[in-house]
């Protein structure tokens, strides 16, 4: 066992999918020499040269263009977008291009592009750096979209995600980059990359989250845990596709969900995972789906960040109103 950080784990996980096939390339802003801004790729240009860990210009649209290039030659790239609100000037190539492939050559091309994304707030950043923009991808057809939220999960959902046929967009929780845990890098017993985990048992309510809101939703269920209440906390992991058994399984028995994500409550994520459990769910219920995320304004200046974001007390007041109907 090797204990690592998130963004270490992730760095081990890269480490490992290129030595496992030469075709596995690394690209972005400062991914080279410096390691990338919050060092995720530090060592990675020293041991596999500048042919394989390439320091683009400052261009994300050219940046993944090029990944989309190099795929059909037969590459496996992995592009780092530096901050989440960077990825904008790329949506083109993602929406138009990198996703419709396959569908547009009748399944005859593939392009096994992993585009890696930091996400989320509460790092004390400024504008542009601490986004959620996962809804954007989610709706995007042909795109596979996970969030990893601990170092095991990293270190297993970036190999698998190199080795999917699929373009894969890799959530990255910045905020959790220094939570550390112990890895078996020697084992590959992992769980399926698009498979929902039950992170802690429960009886009363069932909690949906993903990426940097997972370690909250624990936190909330230990605290409402010596209140008498059992929280039932479900990491997706995958936001598309959607480990929907899973989350209907536990629905079905809690009768009740609150979904937790940082991004603004109006048509997020989440928005999705209350219609469908409201769909599947809907004589099982004792109240409604309830979401707590961001608001609808553009992500504040960090000195009030924190009252932006999903916290213990705001998790803990939507399970009490789940009571309440």
């Amino acid at each position: 066992m090797t204990t690592l950080t998130l963004g270490k784990a992730i760095n081990a996980g890269l480490r490992k999918a290129m030595e496992d096939d030469p075709k596995v390339l690394v690209m972005g802003e400062d991914v080279g020499k410096l390691g990338g801004v919050f060092r995720v790729t530090d060592g990675l240009q020293k041991d596999f040269g500048e042919e394989r860990v390439i320091d683009t210009p400052l261009a994300e649209s050219g940046i993944v263009g090029t990944a989309i290039g190099l795929a059909l030659r037969g590459y496996r790239p992995v592009c780092e977008i530096q901050f989440d609100g960077f990825v904008f000037p790329a949506a083109d190539q993602i929406i138009t291009q990198l996703a419709k492939m396959r569908m547009r050559s009748l399944g005859a091309v593939s392009l096994p592009v992993v585009i890696r994304i930091p996400c989320g707030g509460g790092i004390g950043a400024v504008e542009h750096h601490s986004e959620s923009p996962e809804a954007y991808f989610t709706h995007t057809a042909g795109l596979r979209v996970v969030s990893c939220s601990n170092p095991v999960d990293a270190y297993s959902m970036i190999q698998q995600s190199i080795a999917s046929t699929d373009p894969v967009i890799f959530f990255e929780p910045k905020r959790r980059y220094w939570d550390k845990a112990d890895i078996d890098t020697e084992s590959t017993d992992w769980t399926p990359l698009h498979a929902a985990k039950i992170v802690q048992p429960g009886e009363h309510v069932t909690v949906l989250a993903y990426g940097p809101s997972v370690k909250t939703c624990l936190e909330a269920a230990a605290a409402a845990g010596e209140e008498g209440r059992s929280i039932e906390v479900i990491d997706l992991r995958s936001l598309n596709p959607l480990d929907i058994n899973t989350i209907v399984t536990s629905v079905n028995r809690t009768g009740r969900c609150v979904v937790v994500h940082e991004a603004p409550v109006f048509s997020g994520f989440g928005a999705e995972l209350a219609a469908r459990i409201t769909e599947r769910c809907f004589y099982r219920l004792e109240a409604p789906v309830l979401r707590v995320g961001g608001f609808s304004t553009p992500y504040p200046p960090s000195r009030v960040e924190d009252q932006y974001l999903p916290d213990l007390d705001r998790i803990l007041d939507a399970v009490d109103r789940t009571f309440a109907w």
